[in-house]
């Protein structure tokens, strides 16, 4: 998975810090001078939505900005304060986060949830396989089908001279149980060129 983003909005003295160890952290770091420069990269790239957002004053996000989960916003006001428990408060942050969007993946009109591996919809769910998982946000993310072949490699890493049986069968199950269990027979739509999620 990629690294989470920590924003610095007006805390550039921190960012600096930060910056200078960005190696031994397991985040990385985007700095803004102001929060206009801020708001429009935000308009231009919404991941900046999804990120923790650090800031001396909360006062820059009060105006009501829909993209903005306040929830993602941490403060560092009074400084002095140790470094290692600025990392912790982010990481904390950053893990809170992590479990929250994992919690919550929008697929079609169904709700993924990767912390309990199920999908949901209109109050019924599906436990699923790691592996089912894996499928879904491989074909999800595509734009166009993908054959057995590219499945294989993707997902379970092989090489393309082994049998191509075993991806079939975790497609025709996944298939079947999304069938059975929602009446939905096109949530992992069969093409000539390959599997698409549309």
């Amino acid at each position: 998975m990629n690294k989470q983003i920590v924003t610095f909005v007006n805390h550039t003295g921190l960012y600096n810090i930060l910056n200078e160890i960005k190696n031994f952290i397991f985040f990385d770091i985007k700095n803004y001078v102001n929060k206009e420069d801020f708001f429009q990269d935000l308009k231009k790239n919404n991941i900046l939505a999804q990120s923790t957002i650090v800031t001396n004053s909360i006062d820059y996000f009060k105006s009501d900005n829909k993209n903005i989960d306040k929830r993602n916003i941490l403060v560092f006001k009074d400084l002095p304060i140790q470094l290692s428990i600025i990392i912790d408060q982010i990481n904390i942050q950053l893990i809170k986060q992590r479990y929250d969007f994992q919690s919550k993946i929008n697929i079609k009109n169904y709700n993924l949830n990767l912390n309990s591996r199920k999908i949901s919809k209109n109050e019924k769910d599906l436990k699923l396989t790691e592996r089912e998982i894996d499928i879904i946000l491989f074909l999800n993310k595509q734009k166009e089908p993908k054959t057995i072949e590219v499945l294989q490699k993707e997902i379970w890493h092989y090489s393309s001279d082994l049998e191509t049986h075993t991806v079939e069968t975790h497609i025709y199950r996944l298939r079947k149980k999304i069938k059975d269990q929602f009446k939905d027979e096109n949530f992992i739509v069969s093409y000539k060129e390959g599997y698409s999620i549309e």
